[in-house]
């Protein structure tokens, strides 16, 4: 599912009177999202799942077919943890 049919299906689902409606609803709760986890904060909405943070350590390498090798930076990533009924409902889907 591509954004434009996800609009339209969050339009039909929230009963929005416009796609402009919808597309505005998406972007606020993405933005909402992003701010939380860029201070580190969690979102956990019960029942459909919690997006949180992790650290990710670094890592050391090669490059394969030279001597060369590299590094990586620990960092901090995005993580979501689907929740019980989100479970229930995407094995309901099968």
């Amino acid at each position: 599912m591509n954004k434009a049919e996800f609009i339209d299906l969050v339009k039909e689902a929230g009963k929005y009177n416009s796609k402009r409606e919808a597309e505005e609803a998406i972007s606020a709760f993405t933005l909402a999202v992003e701010t939380a986890l860029s201070k580190g904060e969690s979102v956990e909405l019960i029942g459909f799942g919690k997006f949180e943070t992790a650290e990710q350590k670094g890592k050391e390498g090669k490059v394969p077919g030279s001597d060369k090798t590299y590094k990586t930076e620990d960092k901090r990533v995005p993580k979501f943890k689907p929740g019980k009924t989100l479970k229930q409902k995407v094995e309901e889907g099968k």
